[in-house]
């Protein structure tokens, strides 16, 4: 668990945060149809080089899994996470529904978080998918507060995607604990647990100087999922579309810092 409580670690972490921001902005420019996922993926290594980062997912390794191979997750229609430049040969097309994630090195601290992108023009279904993604990202984001539980957001998040909206999310999967390291304590799920030891976080307090990556995951069709045995790519089992929101989050005694602020001014639909 990373608790920030000195002035130079915050803004290691807010630095490094801007610099994501910064690479979707510059992504919101390049995408379009007709570019590949292997082009997509070197212009996002290139732009961390520009930003005096580097990808903190290329070569990341988990037991039981080859190294990641990209600088960026780059999860196209139906994969959830994890999607790599080397799953799709095709050019993207028009409707397609991209979601990147980028994760950037500066000095020692991470910044990770992840937007999803429409190319050039989607089904009315896909459009409203994002927007609910966006605003279970924000209703979140909003239970953050201090002194509340970890489940607070996983209440928000599933009232917004799932009982108002009829979305799936993902289970298994979620935000996490981040600073030095990408991955650390607390898990962050995005739904209520349904027995005792699903989610022994669930009511670990937000505590003043928490820095956090939370992520929802939305599927159109099933929460169901399946990845190949030592391959990266998770996808939906019923092949329905999927976004993928993630924000970089300090808490403190005011309430949430979102450090990845900027991102939520990105456009939906590029190229």
């Amino acid at each position: 668990m990373t608790v920030l409580t000195k002035k130079g670690h915050i803004t290691g972490a807010r630095e490094a945060a801007v610099r994501v921001c910064r690479v979707h902005e510059a992504l919101a420019d390049f995408l379009c149809a007709g570019i590949t996922l292997p082009e997509v993926d070197a212009f996002v290594g290139r732009t961390l080089d520009d930003f005096d980062s580097e990808s903190c997912f290329f070569r990341y390794r988990i037991p039981g899994q080859r190294p990641f191979p990209s600088h960026s997750c780059l999860s196209l229609n139906d994969c959830v996470v994890h999607g790599t430049h080397l799953d799709v040969t095709r050019p993207l097309e028009e409707g397609d529904v991209l979601s990147i994630d980028v994760g950037a090195l500066h000095r020692g601290w991470i910044g990770d978080a992840a937007w999803t992108y429409g190319i050039v023009d989607v089904s009315d279904a896909a459009r409203k998918l994002m927007a609910v993604g966006i605003d279970s990202l924000r209703r979140g984001i909003d239970a953050m507060q201090p002194g509340r539980p970890l489940i607070d957001w996983a209440r928000a998040v599933q009232q917004c995607a799932e009982t108002e909206a009829g979305f799936s999310l993902i289970r298994g999967l979620g935000g996490h604990g981040y600073g030095k390291s990408l991955h650390a304590a607390p898990f962050v799920s995005n739904v209520v647990p349904t027995t005792p030891n699903e989610w022994p976080d669930a009511f670990r307090i937000f505590e003043p100087g928490l820095l956090l990556a939370v992520e929802p995951m939305l599927a159109a069709g099933n929460p169901e999922i399946i990845s190949d045995t030592n391959e990266w790519p998770i996808r939906t089992a019923d092949g329905s579309l999927t976004v993928h929101y993630e924000a970089d989050v300090l808490i403190t005694e005011d309430g949430p810092d979102v450090l990845t602020a900027d991102m939520f001014e990105l456009p939906d639909i590029v190229g």
